[in-house]
Order: C-alpha cells, then structure tokens, then sequence
C-alpha cells in the first residue's frame, strides 16, 4: 500500500511523487466527450473541483466523486453521511459514466489494459474509452481558458497573460515546498528526509504569511490558480498535516494572515460546496493505515468548522480594486 501512496528514494528515504502518465492536449477534444473524475479527500483533485465550479462548468462537464477504498485504491459507492443539509454540497456515489466498482477498473478500461497507478483527478475521454489527462494542473488550465464556449463564466480568468509569469512563479515555489512538502513530511522515511522537508515547508508558510500581510492575493487584487493551489493544502493543513504528517511546528490558524486568506477564498461562492471536511478527514484518518493504525478520527479543529471558516477575513482593505472580476463575495 505505501509503495502506490508514498514511493520513496531508497537512497534518502525522501518520499518522490511519480509523475502523471497522462498529460492533457488542449486543443484536441470537446468538453462534451469528457467526465471528471474525482475524490473529496484529494487537494490535487480539489483544485478541478473548484476550477469547474467557478467557471460555472457543472452542467458541461459531469463529475463521478469517488471514495477512498482500504488498499489505498479509490471506490465508488454511495454515501449520504457526507452530504448533511448543504444540497449543493459534493458527496461520494456511483461511477455515473462507466458503471465501474473502482477507479482502477475504470483506468482499466482502455484498451491493452492499465497497470499503473490510478490517481485523481483524472478526464475520462468518453466517447474514446481512454483517459485524456489525469495531471491536476493540465486540468484546471484547460478548465480555465479551454472551455468558455459553454461556461456559465467565461468572464473570469484566474491566469491572465498579465500574470502569468506571477503565477509560475509561485507556483515553482509553493509545489514543492508547501503542495508537496507536506506528504514529503508526512511519508519522510528518514529523519533527514523529514528534517529538509519541514523546514522548507515552514519557512515558505512564513514568507507568504509575510507576503500577504501586504497582498489580498498571491499575485496582487486577483484570484489566480496559484491561490487556488495553495488553498487547497491549506484548508486540510490544520484538519491532517499538522497532526497526521506531522507539520506540527504551527498550525494555519495561527497565522494572521493565512487563516485570513484561507477563509477569504473560501468565502468566494461555490467554493466552500466544494470542501467536504469530514469526508476529508474519513479520507486521510480512517484508511493510511500505516500512519494511522487504529483509524481513530480526531475532532474537527475549531479553526475549521464552517462557522468559523465563514467569519469576515477583512482582506478587501488590501485590494486596490472595487469590484472583483466574474465574481464577488457573499
């Protein structure tokens, strides 16, 4: 199980993360031959999730949510529990598109079978029976610019040419050091390994909370896909990292300026639809047996239940601009 979850550097026992096998071609398919397949637990997952909700893309691409299976796998079944009253919520059920018990079943559909890992998010070409991408970052580009055609916001653009070298730039560093960095803490096979890795991750949760003590956003007044790469780690830190991967020099909470920021995007309609604590939580507590054996789930931390995720985060002092483009805030 830890040799498909965590691979690691037998040399430095520095946990490496493979690289997607399946990386998307931008102009070569319809949004209409394609489904999302996706797991609430995952932040790389999280990232279409909410690209797709905010473009205002759910009617033109369906989505199949999956639920983490016992053997590190993803499952499809159905489960209420997760949905409580929030009808907009996203749940767990059945594979709407293929009829698959799993994940990898669906991956195997192709033809000359699959023997590699079956991760989300992943594109399912439909009409082709053939995975079209399953790298999360292709997937949230293509989602952001690819498919204004049939977006019900096809206004909002979250990497304007103007910015784009901005988000690349945080990009290079919040992957490795922060998107990345906490399952390099979490899956670190040696003290050295965990050493480098947390103290990467802490000193660049340190610079960008001095950043944004300035800057509403990562790249200035504007949402960009860096902000969202970043959030979806930090809504999940408090809930499972600091504890379960053990990030324990400080929580996202205690950050001025990062819960504030955290709670802003939040706060952006449709986004907080997309954020499933406690399925998050089941997902990472109850089945990382090896991380956590007696699968006991802790409480939920105060600093992330929705009440407190929706108090006011007062960062529109910060932004130069009256009005939000595509979207505004409740």
């Amino acid at each position: 199980m830890m040799s498909q979850l965590a691979p690691s550097d037998p040399s430095t026992g520095s946990y490496s993360r493979p690289p997607s096998r399946f990386r998307a071609n931008f102009k070569s398919l319809p949004p209409s031959r394609l489904h999302l397949y996706a797991a609430l637990p995952c932040p790389w997952a999280h990232r279409a999730l909410i690209l797709r909700a905010l473009k205002g893309l759910e009617n033109s691409v369906p989505v199949s949510i999956a639920s983490p299976g016992i053997d590190g796998s993803w499952e499809f079944r159905q489960s209420n529990y997760y949905v409580g009253n929030d009808n907009d919520a996203l749940a767990p059920g059945f594979d709407n598109v293929n009829g698959c018990r799993s994940l990898r079943e669906v991956y195997r559909l192709m033809a000359g079978g699959y023997d590699g890992r079956s991760t989300v998010p992943m594109l399912w070409d439909v009409e082709r029976r053939v995975v079209f991408c399953n790298e999360s970052y292709d997937i949230i580009e293509l989602f952001n610019s690819g498919f204004n055609d049939v977006a019900g916001n096809p206004g909002l653009d979250l990497c304007p040419p103007s910015l784009k070298g901005k988000v690349e730039e945080w990009n290079a560093v919040i992957y490795p050091n922060v998107n990345n960095g906490v399952y390099r803490c979490g899956f670190a096979q040696s003290q050295e390994a965990y050493d480098l890795a947390v103290n990467g991750l802490f000193s660049t949760l340190d610079m960008v909370d001095e950043h944004l003590a300035s800057s509403r956003y990562l790249c200035g007044d504007v949402l960009t896909l860096a902000d969202v790469c970043l959030f979806t780690t930090l809504i999940r830190f408090d809930l499972v990292y600091n504890v379960l991967f053990k990030c324990t020099k400080k929580k996202v909470v205690e950050y001025s300026n990062l819960h504030a920021y955290m709670r802003d995007i939040y706060q952006i309609p449709k986004v907080a639809a997309t954020c499933n604590l406690n399925a998050t939580m089941d997902g990472y507590y109850k089945y990382l047996f090896p991380l956590n054996p007696g699968n006991i789930r802790p409480v939920m931390p105060s600093g992330t239940e929705h009440a407190v995720l929706s108090k006011p985060h007062n960062r529109e002092s910060l932004s130069s601009l009256a009005e939000r483009v595509g979207y505004s805030h409740a």
